[in-house]
């Protein structure tokens, strides 16, 4: 996979100063982790799922989940564990690629089960997402230990064979346990997840938020005009995470929380998206099409994201898609200023390329070997290019 693939040659060369390097499954785990994206969710008892797939990737998807939980009512799940096989067997018998690819489970016995019907189907997934991880009811070594009978038992362990490089299961942990919700119960919870994961990083590609479990827990739900930082019994949680997973070394990848509106409806805040930057013709329609489709809010989340130390977004519909990766491609002067500062250990400051901030070479170090790392996941925007023309370039 690569993002922005669906363009044509002309459009990159004309978007990009560095384009998006490739990846896979069987690849850089770290490249991977950075380059999941806007993670696509479709519940599995859908008609044709591998034609959703498919029909994603081509689209500029690069990376689906398959969910067999909270999307899936409980009378449904064993015809839509048929559904996930099934499709499994039919992508690995294209041959022809997907998007990182990971299925949504509910039980042990079930991702096992799972593992088992669909055999050597089973190296076109990248992985499973673990609902509810933590490491107090002993639901995140049950889950690890599993993943490690399904890897020795599918030869998906990492281990080259025949002269080609070895394809490893992993998982990605959805934080969202009542221990990681509550204040009490927290810190510790936090710390016990970190030494779980820790203990087992070659397993673990990523984290993930649950938001929407954290809000229910106290009977709340964003509007459309709110993103997840306005709601700060949620975003004191967020937080804390990212303060205990996601610290440069070793930390994990640490993914936004989903955004969930995606149809107009009516607003009470003013919008969050300022005319200035959508100055052209074309742009100021472009700029409609995204309050009326409910995204500038979306973009302002993702920019707080970004912030936050999170990378990438679970996403409930395709639409959200290019949004999210035109907002991950790092800006030309973002990368000047990483390639100035990364390996420059001597200390010190000098003014930054563009010649409008302070570049501090110690302090900055960190953030330049983050944001060359995304550079090579979603590429550099040429010196001329913003966000609103890659955001066009991908929703066209």
């Amino acid at each position: 996979m690569q993002h922005f693939q669906h363009l044509t040659p002309s459009q990159l060369a004309r978007l990009f100063h560095r384009q998006p390097e490739e990846f896979s499954a069987a690849g850089d785990p770290a490249l991977q982790a950075v380059a999941l994206g806007g993670t696509l969710y479709t519940p599995a008892n859908r008609r044709d799922l591998a034609a959703d797939v498919l029909r994603q990737r081509d689209a500029g998807c690069t990376s689906m989940v398959l969910c067999l939980e909270d999307s899936i009512p409980d009378a449904d799940v064993p015809e839509a564990e048929r559904n996930i096989v099934a499709a499994l067997v039919r992508l690995h018998a294209r041959g022809d690629g997907t998007p990182l690819l990971f299925v949504r489970v509910r039980t042990v016995e079930q991702m096992v089960s799972l593992a088992r019907r669909a055999g050597a189907a089973l190296a076109v997934l990248a992985g499973f997402v673990i609902p509810k991880f933590d490491n107090v009811s002993g639901r995140g070594d049950r889950f690890l230990a599993a993943l490690h009978v399904i890897q020795a038992e599918l030869g998906l362990d990492g281990n080259p064979r025949n002269g080609t490089p070895g394809q490893r299961l992993r998982i990605m942990p959805i934080l969202e346990s009542p221990a990681v919700i509550r204040l009490e119960t927290r810190a510790a919870a936090l710390t016990g997840i970190g030494r779980l994961l820790g203990a087992h990083r070659e397993d673990v590609l990523a984290v993930r938020i649950g938001a929407t479990d954290m809000s229910s827990t106290f009977g709340l739900r964003r509007s459309r005009d709110l993103t997840i930082y306005d709601v700060q019994v949620v975003a004191n949680i967020v937080g804390d995470i990212v303060n205990v997973l996601g610290r440069p070394d070793p930390g994990f990848i640490i993914s936004g929380p989903v955004w969930e509106h995606y149809a107009n409806t009516e607003r009470v805040l003013r919008p969050q998206l300022r005319l200035t930057p959508f100055v052209r013709t074309s742009e100021k329609e472009l700029r409609r099409r995204i309050m009326t489709a409910n995204l500038d809010t979306l973009i302002r989340e993702i920019e707080l994201d970004l912030a936050n130390g999170l990378l990438g977004k679970t996403l409930i519909h395709p639409s959200h898609v290019a949004v999210v990766h035109a907002m991950n491609v790092v800006s030309h002067e973002e990368f000047l200023d990483a390639c100035a500062i990364a390996g420059n250990v001597r200390g010190g400051a000098a003014a930054s390329p563009y010649g409008n901030k302070m570049n501090e070479m110690k302090p900055h170090q960190a953030w330049a070997h983050r944001t060359l790392l995304r550079s090579r996941a979603f590429g550099v925007a040429a010196a001329d290019v913003t966000f609103v023309d890659l955001l066009d370039a991908g929703m066209s």
